[in-house]
């Protein structure tokens, strides 16, 4: 709930002015997919092509986030909730800037999903399903995650203890059985058009 003594402080500069100036329009590619379904990877890549491209764009990844601005939210239901909801607010600021911005996280709930393209803005909003089986998501653990949580050492870890939720209709799904990194970022490259 908004405090009734805020008041909205609106600018003399437009969206459109930002993303004339830029020449791409601000959207947000927002990844969703397990621990290991290689997310980050393709977001990296992803973020080092569309520079040089002459496209401003930026990433905000999940382990990145939580050390800072949710450095203090856990993994309930309900810290998940907040945790979309936070990075939610930071997308579409930095739409309105008319940046690119890489999103990966988890997110495994379809209505945090959905609550961020409605917030965000449909007409800006990729949601892009990065796809693995749980046994290859295990195999690529760098960092023993699933093993720790398999031996309850990690309490509500997605796709153990935890549910993901699959979403439904994603704009671009990335198949990382299939396709290697520099085909997966080609398929969004193709895809999406970042002109403005």
């Amino acid at each position: 709930m908004v405090n009734k003594n805020i008041f909205y402080s609106n600018g003399k500069v437009t969206y459109n002015e930002r993303c004339k100036i830029l020449h791409q329009k601000g959207m947000v590619l927002w990844f969703t997919g397990l621990s290991g379904s290689g997310k980050s990877t393709i977001a990296i890549e992803l973020e080092k092509q569309l520079i040089e491209l002459k496209k401003i764009s930026y990433r905000l990844d999940g382990d990145n986030i939580r050390t800072g601005l949710n450095s203090d939210l856990g993994f309930s239901i309900e810290d998940r909730d907040e945790n979309i909801r936070r990075i939610t607010e930071v997308c579409t600021l930095f739409k309105d800037a008319g940046i690119i911005t890489l999103v990966s996280f988890i997110s495994p709930f379809r209505k945090m999903r959905e609550y961020a393209k409605e917030r965000i803005g449909k007409d800006s909003f990729y949601e892009i399903y990065v796809k693995a089986d749980l046994e290859t998501c295990k195999k690529r653990d760098t960092k023993g995650l699933y093993k720790k949580a398999e031996n309850n050492e990690i309490e509500n870890f997605t796709g153990i203890s935890s549910n993901y939720e699959e979403p439904e209709n994603p704009d671009i799904i990335i198949d990382t059985t299939k396709l290697n990194v520099k085909e997966a970022v080609k398929k969004i490259i193709e895809s999406i058009n970042f002109d403005f």
